[in-house]
This record gives C-alpha cells, sequence and structure tokens, in this order.
C-alpha cells in the first residue's frame, strides 16, 4: 500500500494522565460550552435580552446534556444491560451517552427555562440556542475520533483510518481501514453552524420564529441518518434491524425539522429591535452596582 492509502491513528485519549487525568473530549466539550456561551451572549445582547438568562440557560442545558446524553444510551441501547445493574448508571466516566437523549433532555430544559425565566415562547429560545449548540455538537465528534470510537465500517478509500487503540478496530478489523464517521459528522455540524450564523446575522433569519430550530433539525439528524449506514452497530440487536436505532431516533427530528421550515416561512415576519445592549444595562452603557 501506499503512504496514502490510509491514516494510522494512534493518539491517545489523554492529554494529562496523571496525577490528574485530563481527556481531550472533556476539553473539546468544555471549548464548545465556553464558546457557545459566548456566542449566545452576543446574540442575546444583540438583542437586548437580560445578561443574566445566559448563565441560567447554560446550567440548564449542561446538566439536560449529560443527564439526557446518559439515560438516552441506558434506555435506547443498554437497557437489558443496566436493568440488571443499576448502578452502573452513575459511571458516566465510563462512557455511554447518545446525542438523541440529550437532545431530548435539552427540549425539556429549554421547556422549563422559558416557563420559569423568560416567560417567551420556547421557540424563541430554541432558535438562539441551536446555533452553539451545531458547534459543540461538532467538537463533541472530534472527541469521539480522539477517544477512537463511534468509527465506521472497512473502507479502501485514501482517507481511512486504522484505529489502533480501539479494541473493538482489533476484534473486527485489523489490517482494514475505517470510515472516520467522526470526521464525516463534525464535517456536517461545523458547516451546519456556519450557515445558521450566516442565517442569523446576516439574513435576519430570526425574524421567522422557527426557522434556525427546524434547519437545526434538518441539519443534525439527516446527516447522522444518512451516515449511519456506514457505521458499526452500538449494540447487538441492531444486527438484525433494516435501520438502527439511531436512524430510527433520527426520523421524528428530521420530520419535525421539515414541518418547522414550511410552519415559520408560512407566517409573516417578525419585526425585532436590536438595541446591542443588554436589557438589566442601563441607555448610558455604565453597569448598576
Amino acid at each position: 500500500m501506499g503512504i496514502l492509502d490510509f491514516v494510522v491513528w494512534n493518539v491517545s485519549p489523554d492529554i494529562i494522565s496523571s496525577p490528574v487525568n485530563i481527556r481531550w473530549y472533556g476539553l473539546m466539550f468544555a471549548i464548545g460550552f465556553l464558546a457557545g456561551t459566548s456566542i449566545l451572549g452576543r446574540i442575546y445582547r444583540h438583542e437586548g435580552a437580560p445578561e443574566r438568562w445566559v448563565g441560567i440557560l447554560l446550567i440548564w442545558v449542561v446538566c439536560a446534556t449529560m443527564i439526557g446524553a446518559r439515560l438516552g444510551h441506558v434506555f435506547f441501547y443498554e437497557w437489558s444491560y443496566y436493568s440488571q445493574h443499576p448502578l452502573e448508571i452513575f459511571k458516566i466516566w465510563e462512557g455511554g451517552l447518545a446525542s438523541h437523549g440529550g437532545t431530548i433532555a435539552i427540549i425539556i430544559a429549554v421547556l422549563l427555562y422559558s416557563l420559569f425565566t423568560t416567560r417567551r415562547s420556547p421557540i424563541w429560545t430554541f432558535d438562539r440556542l441551536v446555533i452553539p449548540v451545531a458547534l459543540v455538537a461538532g467538537l463533541i465528534r472530534i472527541g469521539n475520533l480522539i477517544n477512537s470510537e463511534i468509527f465506521g465500517t472497512a473502507t479502501t478509500l485514501p482517507w481511512g483510518f486504522m484505529f489502533l487503540r480501539s479494541r473493538q478496530w482489533h476484534e473486527m478489523y485489523y489490517g482494514q481501514a475505517c470510515h472516520p464517521t467522526q470526521l464525516y459528522e463534525a464535517l456536517c455540524y461545523f458547516i451546519l453552524f456556519a450557515l445558521l450564523m450566516w442565517m442569523y446575522w446576516r439574513k435576519n433569519a430570526e425574524q421567522r420564529p422557527g426557522l434556525l430550530f427546524g434547519v437545526f433539525l434538518i441539519g443534525i439528524f439527516l446527516p447522522r441518518f444518512i451516515i449511519e449506514f456506514i457505521k458499526n452497530d452500538q449494540t447487538a440487536f441492531e444486527a438484525d434491524m433494516a435501520l438502527n436505532m439511531g436512524q430510527l431516533l433520527s426520523i421524528p427530528f428530521v420530520i419535525a425539522g421539515i414541518v418547522l421550515v414550511i410552519w415559520s416561512l408560512c407566517r409573516p415576519k417578525v419585526e425585532i429591535a436590536f438595541p446591542d445592549r443588554y436589557a438589566d444595562e442601563p441607555s448610558d452603557g455604565k453597569r448598576r452596582r
């Protein structure tokens, strides 16, 4: 084979292993949430929303993501195991997160956030929150790549990866390169992030409630549905399924996204004032003490 026939992937998932274990996956997660908070703060300031809403939403989203993604994996993929070992559910550091579960939990969190904090339609929050969430999703997939997990089936394409640190690769594909499906998804999500930023800042898409949220749902879950065809099954019971669990869970979100896009385009635009300051700041720009 030539030097460009495949990529040998032997990157350690640990940044620091002693005395404290710090992993690239956790760093990607942290960078995503910090960048997301900055982006969301800029949007809230642009539209004159209270600054404190950003911090409150961050708490809701972080908690919902971790709890929902973990419970999603437990109930959607390995309930037969965790139902017999319930204490294992709390060992989140051992891996096992499902993005669909995280999405469902975030939706519930935004509904509660809208009810108790903003007192606005949840669509208002969704349209703004999904912009940084697309970025976070891409960074998490980069973390999956560094962990040598959630990769695809064998391929002869020149960008195939040999995941030398993966037990699954050694057991199923030793000597063969595999699709780096983590990179495929990450690329899709980064493109989606750029599209949503362009729609918000250049095309005032927020004036059509539900449009950004709808595009996000399509842009996240349609690529996920397609890429699943070349991704390895996460659990054994998926082997006999025409569509795996990830695909089945993606379909309702894609349909919801299409409905939201059509609904938003059929409604008149909502005029929004952009004061470019937080609502709890006085007009002279000086903060109250």
